[in-house]
């Protein structure tokens, strides 16, 4: 007979209720008793059948909840309509048994119980030879109905705040779920950011740290102490770069200067280290680039000078910065030994990191990386990224 409410405060007056309806009860079965004996309704008629009825009653508002609550409705109706039989006193009890239908049945099924109730409250005291009044016709149908419509309209207000704590709850939880998303995302892209900033930093350290390493130990093993001032110097390049590295700064070669002034630097670095001839080519029309693009051009070239220095075997190496419209291509050639596709791809696969890490820097700007290569006839090492990145990508990294 009951249903679940959250609020304590309308808990609170739910029970109330039931305790009026529960108070009435008893009231009216007590007074159509002493009525119905007073009518010459023998005693024991007269206190049995509202007794039964009570206890009927009493054992539905304990026990019976959902379908058989119906049921029992359905019961306590017939049981009244039997004690309609034994005295047309007891018609008075039609109003609880229709507050009651009002609330455990929908509306129309309601309103289909009420019709035989009404009716047999109307027509009980015919059939005991009672004088029939307007009162006996308009007392059970307003009354009744009355009972009925109010019976019906709390009940659904009952249910729409059921309803409306049922939604306030399922938000509630939508928050907290939204919450916890939302926590997820931000441990997600905390981690994303801690990949990307190794990923960086790896290709810093390659491109800059690594490579010099790797020259120091060539200059090393070559037992030419004459080499010495060049390992101190790139020591303490190293040492540079990598303080910039952990601070997050742009490149030693760049401080303080652009990135044509940087090449050149690299390039005469290269010649007084091993004698290979070298030349910057710079297009007039160059558009000023953005420092990240300037970056990543700067790291393409220390890495294909590492290689010119380290494998080309070459007597020549050309850097040229070149504009087209469309791109800006920053090109290393060297008239080394070259290699064969079948061992471009082996490097690729095995030991040539480099490549990665310029192609991933590359591909951050929208940019490529192409290398052209064969045997006996050198290499050149073409990188390219879009003129609107290159450009715009200024914007973008300040905001």
């Amino acid at each position: 007979m009951s249903a679940s409410v959250a609020d304590p405060a309308r808990s609170r007056m739910l029970t109330s209720a039931r305790f009026a309806l529960h108070l009435i009860t008893v009231l009216l079965a007590v007074v159509t008793s002493v009525r119905a004996a007073a009518v010459d309704v023998p005693l024991l008629a007269a206190l049995l059948a509202p007794a039964l009825f009570l206890a009927w009653y009493g054992a539905g508002a304990a026990f019976a909840r959902g379908r058989s609550a119906r049921w029992w409705l359905y019961a306590l109706g017939l049981l009244w309509c039997g004690m309609l039989v034994v005295s047309a006193e007891f018609v008075w009890l039609s109003f609880p048994v229709l507050l009651l239908a009002g609330h455990l049945l929908r509306a129309w099924p309601s309103v289909a119980f009420a019709v035989p109730v009404l009716v047999a409250a109307i027509v009980a005291p015919i059939l005991h030879q009672a004088p029939i009044t307007f009162a006996h016709i308009a007392g059970p149908l307003l009354g009744g109905g009355f009972a009925l419509a109010i019976s019906l309209g709390y009940d659904a207000l009952l249910r729409d705040a059921i309803e409306r704590d049922r939604l306030i709850a399922s938000l509630v939880r939508t928050q907290d779920e939204m919450a916890a998303l939302q926590e997820e995302l931000a441990q997600t892209q905390r981690e994303a950011g801690a990949a990307q900033e190794r990923t960086r930093l790896a290709r810093d350290l390659h491109d800059t740290i690594a490579q010099e390493l790797s020259s120091m130990v060539l200059f090393a093993r070559s037992g030419d102490a004459g080499r010495m001032p060049q390992i101190e110097s790139l020591a303490q390049h190293s040492l540079a770069d990598l303080r910039r590295i952990v601070a997050a700064l742009a490149p030693a070669e760049l401080e303080g200067s652009a990135l044509t002034a940087a090449l050149g630097r690299m390039l005469d670095t290269l010649r007084s280290d091993t004698g290979i001839a070298v030349e910057l080519q710079v297009d007039p029309a160059l558009p000023s680039l953005s420092t990240p693009v300037e970056v990543v051009f700067l790291r393409v070239a220390q890495s294909a000078l590492a290689n010119v220095r380290q494998h080309a075997q070459a007597n020549t190496a050309v850097v040229s910065l070149e504009h087209d419209g469309a791109a800006v291509r920053l090109s290393v050639h060297d008239d080394g030994v070259g290699f064969s596709s079948g061992e471009f791809g082996a490097a690729v696969s095995s030991t040539s990191y480099g490549l990665t890490a310029m192609r991933s820097r590359l591909r951050d700007f929208g940019g490529e990386l192409h290398v052209r290569t064969s045997p006996g006839q050198g290499a050149t090492l073409t990188a390219s990224v879009p003129t609107s990145d290159a450009v715009a990508s200024a914007w973008r990294s300040d905001t």
